[in-house]
């Protein structure tokens, strides 16, 4: 028993020498290989990675963001309000600018969103654009939509995009002086819309919404695709027309928003400041409350351009967009914008262009 005891501790001796052994081989090759990747990667390739990652990990929390949004929707019958025959208000100025600033909507959406959040866009706010035009997997007369070669998912918006701008491009360049770009849980305020771009030139290689940095990436930041970005003409003439350059631009996969900014950065595409003369935002990612009381992710605290403030005092009077707006929201939304009025009380109006006066 005594020479079994002896030849135990031996072997477990033994074996704990073997396993220091192989830790310090370990170690070995774990410092030579971090003093490899530092020799052979700089800074800014370490920087690349970690923002790459972290591009992915934005990915994917907009695409859960979607899917419980998705996931909670339920069957809404369009709420038409038609009060119009009791108001009395002069919409002489939004009407001149309707007629002068042409707009046209293209809507992404996919056919199995069109009864479920696409009619509501449509019976909503869509309504006010010059052109209205509902982007898709597949043709749709009857809804109508036209139909794209491209297979729906997250990971085919950057194709779909493109195709639909070159689609717009195509059929409808001279019937539009703005080509703005929003999804199926957008919701837009045209006149304020209208009313921001008056003081910009179609002809000039400018798009606005809301800014993000990632400038690693794009270098001037890139829009949200969520709130909705909107193309001058020249803009829209750049990317159709070299926008098939592979090494200019992405043809399909990565994030949307940021490979289109990407994109227009290296066609000459400006982005320009689209806050109101008091530095209050007009473009949003979120819906009205999540920016009324700052309930943000890190990753849009980390991005926004504008400093992810919260409050009344961070969202222009003029406020162009909203997104993760839900069907019932939308027609909330559609009520108090053009139909709630407090009585006694006559809007005179404000002049919050950066451009106003000069």
């Amino acid at each position: 028993m005594f020479g079994e005891t002896k030849a135990s501790r031996g072997t477990f001796v033994f074996g704990i020498l073997c396993g220091f052994g192989i830790s310090f081989l370990l170690l070995v090759t774990c410092f030579t290989s971090l003093s490899t990747f530092r020799k052979t990667n700089t800074p800014n390739t370490l920087r690349s990675f970690l923002n790459i990652r972290s591009r992915m990990q934005v990915m994917t929390i907009q695409k859960d963001m979607h899917d419980i949004m998705d996931r909670n929707l339920r069957s809404v019958k369009p709420v038409l309000v038609d009060d119009s025959h009791f108001h009395h208000d002069d919409n002489s100025v939004a009407k001149d600018l309707e007629k002068n600033i042409r707009v046209l909507c293209w809507i992404m959406t996919g056919p199995q969103n069109l009864d479920k959040k696409a009619i509501h866009v449509k019976k909503t706010w869509a309504k006010r654009c010059n052109i209205l035009i509902f982007i898709s997997s597949v043709t749709n007369t009857s809804f109508p939509t036209v139909g794209l070669n491209i297979s729906e998912g997250r990971e085919h918006l950057t194709g779909k995009t493109m195709q639909a701008f070159r689609y717009v491009y195509e059929h409808y360049k001279d019937q539009a002086d703005w080509f703005m770009k929003a999804d199926d849980d957008t919701f837009v305020i045209l006149e304020n819309l209208r009313y921001f771009l008056k003081d910009y030139k179609p002809s000039d290689p400018v798009y606005f919404g809301q800014l993000f940095n990632l400038r690693n990436f794009v270098k001037q930041g890139y829009y949200s695709g969520g709130a909705g970005y909107v193309l001058s003409k020249e803009a829209l003439t750049r990317l159709v027309a070299k926008g098939k350059n592979k090494t200019l631009c992405q043809q399909d996969g990565g994030n949307e928003d940021v490979e289109i900014g990407r994109c227009l950065e290296n066609l000459g595409v400006k982005t320009l400041n689209s806050t109101d003369a008091l530095g209050r935002t007009r473009f949003h990612c979120f819906d009205p409350e999540t920016h009324l009381f700052g309930l943000y992710p890190d990753w849009f605290v980390q991005r926004d351009a504008s400093g992810a403030k919260k409050g009344t005092e961070s969202m222009s009077d003029y406020a162009i967009s909203f997104h993760y707006v839900p069907p019932q929201k939308m027609y909330a939304l559609e009520f108090f914008v053009y139909h709630l009025r407090p009585y006694g009380i006559q809007s005179g109006h404000q002049h919050l262009n950066l451009l106003d006066g000069r």
